[in-house]
């Protein structure tokens, strides 16, 4: 992968963008606000995706493949940290001395003299963002928002609002989250991860630190992760509201109820009860739900009406979403990629599924992440029934000698639950053959696994 080059100016003008990876939830985003902001807006990417045929619908002229004459000539270049430095569209930019800008640059730039809401954390990311911003709309606020992913109700991960707030998803992997000139940060927790690029627990909450105590109004934190806990003690005066089952949290959490398809809880703010029940299943959307309201608090809303605006939200693209039904047999996909998110979404799709078996089909992404907690995926993968392990999803890494979907499932102590299957053309069947009626199957994964779910729901027709 390429490491951003944070000290590239960002022009004052980006005039026409050509975005190397345009197909990706962040950029596809970013790239949507430009094209509304009357910027001509081109791009290439691997895939011919439902987001590269949307922006297509906008105007944006999209090649698929990476190739030098897909460049044309740009005022500016955005990319992502995941682009291979080799890629022949950012060598030419380069060499032709065209600005290349990073695209938490480039989400900066949209952001400047906005009331900067911005959401980080190892987990949650995605769903706390929409959770915010689905309740903005509903308390009759119109915020501009880059999230990363499709918000099911708007079918968008991003517009342009009409009023001064700005909600985005801003990623810690690469520290690009340091990038923005943020008034409210929201930390969902510090679970450990990306520390192939950290090197260390210690300088992963670090960087947490500094995120937060860039927050120019508040910091909204959980009270019950152990990291995002570390975190705080390093937060000095920073005013902090905190969220979560803890005594004294700001927002606390109480009575959850995650046995069904959807979850029910009760909160406690300045000493007053409020209980709602949402739209999606899962203990820890709960969680996500107490720290959106938190934010909301913290902007001056009111805790019931904030809270009834929150229970409107329908969830995201990728996250436990329902894609067909074969035989009785369930098909669902979820983004799921770090041990405790693998639990969270495991643990949901449980009380859903009833009496039934749950069949996972996993991605493992990244050679690093698989290599440091093959152990942990497997404890964390037991939760289903049966479980189908694919090869990695390399991303932005060189293969590691050794290092393949097999470290996970060799991990399992019951290996009657798992079935290593390295060929992506045999999965399908494999998976279906392990399907009765009642039972769920849960493509899982932040690769491209999601792509499977036609061929699963035809295994299961057959």
């Amino acid at each position: 992968m390429i490491k951003p080059d944070f000290s590239q100016p960002v022009p004052q003008d980006l005039g026409t963008v050509h975005f190397i990876g345009i197909g990706g939830s962040g950029m596809s985003g970013i790239a949507r606000i430009l094209i509304g902001m009357g910027h001509k807006v081109t791009g290439s990417d691997l895939r011919d995706t439902s987001n590269v045929a949307a922006l297509r619908e906008l105007g944006a002229e999209i090649f698929i493949g990476h190739d030098e004459a897909h460049l044309g000539n740009p005022d500016t270049v955005v990319v992502t940290s995941a682009l291979w430095p080799t890629n022949p569209e950012y060598l030419l930019a380069k060499a032709r001395g065209i600005p290349v800008i990073h695209r938490s640059q480039a989400l900066a730039y949209l952001t400047t003299k906005k009331r900067l809401v911005a959401v980080a954390g190892a987990h949650g990311k995605t769903t706390s963002t929409g959770m915010i911003i689905t309740a903005l709309l509903e308390l009759g606020v119109d915020p501009n928002f880059v999230n990363g992913g499709v918000i099911a109700a708007l079918g968008a991960s991003a517009a342009a609002g009409k009023d001064d707030l700005f909600v985005i998803e801003a990623d810690e992997s690469d520290g690009s989250f340091l990038h923005y000139d943020t008034s409210i940060a929201l930390i969902t927790n510090v679970d450990p991860d990306h520390l192939d690029h950290y090197g260390s627990l210690e300088a992963f909450q670090a960087e947490f630190a500094k995120f937060a105590n860039n927050a120019k109004e508040f910091v909204a934190i959980s009270s019950d992760d152990a990291g995002a806990v570390a975190v705080t003690k390093l937060l000095g005066t920073k005013k902090v509201l905190t969220f979560g089952r803890a005594a004294g949290s700001f927002v606390r959490l109480s009575e959850i109820d995650a046995t069904g398809a959807r979850v029910a809880f009760t909160v406690e703010v300045a000493g007053q009860e409020y209980s709602t029940t949402l739209r999606v299943p899962g203990e820890h959307n709960a969680i996500n739900a107490a720290g959106a309201l938190a934010v909301l608090l913290g902007l001056g809303f009111d805790a019931a009406a904030s809270l009834e605006a929150i229970s409107t939200f329908g969830g995201t693209e990728r996250r436990f979403e329902l894609h067909g039904e074969r035989r009785g047999v369930s098909v669902y996909d979820d983004f799921a990629h770090h041990p405790t998110e693998v639990v969270a979404a495991l643990t949901a799709a449980r009380a859903v599924v009833g009496q039934g078996k749950l069949i996972t089909v996993f991605q493992p992404h990244l050679y690093s992440r698989t290599r440091l907690m093959h152990q942990e995926f497997a404890e964390a993968l037991a939760l289903s029934d049966q479980v189908v392990v694919l090869d990695i999803y390399a991303a932005r890494e060189d293969p590691e000698p050794g290092v393949t979907g097999a470290l996970v499932s060799d991990s399992f102590t019951d290996p009657t639950k798992v079935h290593y299957v390295p060929l992506w053309d045999d999965a399908p069947a494999v998976a279906a053959s392990l399907a009765s009626e009642g039972d769920f199957i849960v493509t899982m994964g932040c690769g491209d696994v999601y792509r499977m779910v036609p061929a699963l729901l035809e295994a299961l027709e057959h």
